[in-house]
């Protein structure tokens, strides 16, 4: 009895540490970028300078227009054509003044096979609306940091391509003074994102 009391006293407390231990890692687990701006985080975002085939580009560069940042890189089999495309759709479904406003900006993170002129080209199949920069990977990090971002190396085993890169995958839109407003999954209706970069036009006037 007292063995099967004993036993029963310490799958009780490693049972309890157990959910101690997901409640502390549900209260420290990584906040969303969009929770992270309701609650009014003033560190994310910023200004920042990367290179494009024109040389080098500054998010201040686009200061008065709505700037839509998506982080990836040219050899991405889906998510990136789909954010991509997405903002092309937003582009041509607004108003040609309000199109004039906006600026979309595609950022590599992928300099060992992006190269600006690369970029340029990738980006010119969506919209000249969108330009394409890279940086050397301080550049990069400094940046993925900065927007609540990520993106890691991942090897590709008996491939061609070598290697994969497994990032984010959201729009972050900026507003025309520069500071992140909102951002929004890549897989997010055209409409969505028109809806968001009319209400961004309208706030700032």
């Amino acid at each position: 009895m007292n063995t099967q009391l004993k036993t029963l006293r310490i799958l009780l407390l490693l049972t309890a540490c157990l959910l101690a231990g997901l409640a502390l890692a549900f209260v420290l687990r990584p906040q969303p970028v969009d929770t992270r701006l309701a609650m009014g985080d003033t560190n994310l975002g910023g200004d920042f300078t990367l290179t494009s085939a024109q040389g080098p580009v500054s998010l201040s560069d686009f200061r008065g227009k709505v700037s839509v940042i998506f982080i990836g890189y040219a050899s991405c089999p889906d998510v990136c054509p789909t954010g991509l495309a997405v903002l092309t759709q937003a582009i041509k479904q607004l108003p040609e003044d309000q199109r004039e406003q906006i600026q979309g900006i595609f950022i590599s993170v992928d300099p060992e096979r992006d190269t600006p002129q690369k970029l340029a080209e990738y980006t010119a199949f969506f919209s000249p609306r969108i330009i394409g920069v890279t940086g050397t990977t301080d550049q990069i990090n400094k940046v993925v940091r900065q927007y609540g971002a990520f993106y890691r190396k991942v090897e590709l085993k008996d491939s061609a391509m070598g290697y994969a890169v497994d990032h984010s995958s959201r729009l972050y839109l900026v507003n025309q003074e520069g500071h992140l407003e909102k951002t929004l999954l890549h897989n997010s209706s055209p409409q969505a994102l028109v809806d968001s970069l009319k209400a961004i036009l309208t706030n700032q006037g």
